[in-house]
């Protein structure tokens, strides 16, 4: 992709720096001034040299904590300064890198500038524990750590004790090497798009662990363009498009940089999720877009602040990564509009396995709300039964996925990897059914399913059930141990704000719509689910907490 007159691969390509660099796009032929690499995958360095290549003055990034925007110019001079500063480490091809800070601006040009070197970044999640973070360390093989001193310096140092080969780049002052110093040194470097093999593994992103240690989930070139092309292509998008991100940049708040650059955007930041600071946010910015998992819809619903901030702007509310209520989501509409579009994925298979757009969104529509879309046609998507066979229409079977868009496997598993892709099917787990209008609709996943009494019950049916009740804000479901059942039915759930709840009516309730197999034994009443790290109801930490103890 072309870019700047005198510039080969969209950047600053002069052919005696190209041609002599093997990491580094040859530069052949010219028109009109412009250098053009024949016979290249478009990676997504030369995306962001294009999406920085006009319009310098415009803001790509804005601050809600009253920080300078950043322009396009200076975002630019950013992102060479950090890639050069990266190539300069003398770390080998391939080497990994991990990220570990909160919602800064460094975090940005550090996703981009890793496009423009041959390593692969590796995040960590910044409400992860210490023991977890040095476990991603080790099994990722990290050569160096990025990261925030103020919050993770005592962290960064008790890993690199833990890790002797372990280098530390701190984003200021710390123990280290400032990276922040090295990439002001560098801010004058040319930009060069290097060369793009589409089967280079470029980014490391660690499961959940629900169900033990987490996976090192391997991301190709080639999986990331091809969501990246899905999210421009299929996803909708305001023409102002001005985007708020509340969740951690380094996972997936981070998802909307290169949209938002290419759509010629500016990404809003806050430092966290708080529902009264972004009901705030949308007021004061005019946001017009914004991504959230459910949880945080819930808490934007349910704060007092709602009615009287005017979030007239908002466009779209994207959101994903657990199952939504139906009824919640009926509410949302009701509050907010129709302004929301779901994204159905897992990390192996990210974000766009299928989609629920705005205009499907239609309360007036039985069962529409509990869908997660139909299918992209970028992938391969059947519903297969144990015996990898097609289920018909209304029938459940595991959500199986092949494609472009697939992960390249498990970093260091072959045994699991073999098992997600057995008969050439990446298996996510997810158990759904086709309804005669071809969107999905997850029943749950296959893990979490309960056998009681020789049953097969599936918690989203009475977690359904139960959010329908007015009294109930948010509710999980899972089966525990029991020498009668098997497994027993238990529902933890938090009441609304100025709601009791009444747990006999909650079980007489699922009784009467599901029947008496679903209705929980036993009915817990908390002020918080636990969730993971992605927004997930942990329920492994659930199971844990209500199995019966020994005696």
């Amino acid at each position: 992709m072309a870019g700047d007159a005198g510039r080969g691969a969209g950047g600053d390509c002069p052919a005696s720096s190209a041609a002599t660099s093997p990491t580094r796009a040859p530069c052949s032929g010219t028109e009109r001034g412009v250098i053009v690499s024949p016979h290249r995958f478009t990676g997504p360095a030369d995306l962001i040299l294009h999406a920085l290549s006009h319009d310098l003055d415009r803001h790509v990034v804005e601050f809600v904590d009253g920080a300078a925007p950043v322009t396009a110019r200076s975002f630019r001079s950013a992102v060479a300064g950090y890639a050069a500063a990266f190539n300069a480490l003398g770390l080998s091809p391939g080497a990994r890198v991990g990220l570990l800070a909160k919602n800064r601006v460094e975090v940005l040009y550090i996703q981009a500038a890793i496009a423009f070197t041959d390593l692969c970044l590796v995040a960590m999640h910044p409400l992860a524990a210490i023991d977890d973070l040095d476990y991603v360390t080790t099994d990722a093989g990290l050569s160096a750590l990025v990261f925030d001193p103020g919050p993770f310096g005592t962290i960064a140092q008790t890993l690199r004790e833990r890790s002797d080969a372990l280098r530390l780049l701190p984003l200021g002052p710390g123990p280290g090497d400032d990276l922040i110093a090295a990439a002001t040194r560098h801010s004058d470097a040319p930009l060069i798009a290097p060369v793009a093999d589409p089967d280079t593994i470029v980014r490391l992103t660690y499961s959940g662990g629900t169900t033990g240690k987490p996976k090192a989930i391997m991301g190709s070139l080639r999986y990331t363009m091809t969501m990246l092309q899905v999210m421009l292509i299929e996803w909708e998008w305001p023409a102002h498009l001005r985007q708020l991100v509340c969740s951690p940049l380094s996972h997936a708040g981070g998802s909307a940089l290169m949209p938002v650059l290419l759509r010629g955007g500016t990404i809003v930041v806050m430092p966290g999720f708080e529902p009264g600071a972004v009901l705030e946010a949308i007021e004061r910015y005019r946001i017009t877009a914004t991504l959230l998992v459910p949880a945080m819809i819930y808490a934007l619903l349910d704060h007092p602040d709602r009615q009287r901030r005017d979030t007239s702007s908002l466009e779209l509310i994207y959101y994903g990564a657990s199952a939504i209520s139906a009824p919640r989501l009926a509410e949302a509409i009701k509050a907010f509009g129709p302004v929301f579009f779901q994204f159905y994925g897992q990390a192996e298979a990210p974000m766009s396995i299928s989609l629920l757009r705005r205009a499907d969104h239609d309360p007036a529509i039985p069962g529409r709300l509990s869908a997660c879309g139909r299918p992209t046609p970028w992938n391969h998507v059947a519903l297969l039964d144990d015996r990898m066979t097609p289920v018909p229409d209304g029938e459940p079977g595991e959500i199986c996925v092949r494609g472009p868009m697939v992960m390249a496997g498990y970093l260091g598993k072959p045994d699991e990897t073999a098992a997600a892709f057995e008969q050439g099917w990446l298996h996510t787990g997810d158990v759904a059914v086709r309804d005669p209008h071809g969107f999905l609709h997850i029943v749950d996943r296959k893990k979490d399913m309960i056998v009681t009494g020789g049953f097969n019950v599936y918690p989203r049916e009475i977690e359904d059930v139960i959010a329908s009740d007015a009294s109930i804000a948010d509710v999980a479901v899972i089966g525990v141990p029991h020498a009668k059942w098997g497994e027993a039915v238990t529902a933890i759930v938090v009441a609304r704000a100025g709601s009791s709840v009444n747990a006999n009516a909650l079980i007489g309730l699922v009784r009467d719509r599901k029947g008496a197999l679903h209705a929980p034994k036993t009915v817990h009443v908390v002020e918080t689910i636990p969730r993971t790290g992605l927004g997930k109801p942990d329920k492994k930490a659930l199971r844990l907490r209500y199995a019966p103890q020994e005696p």
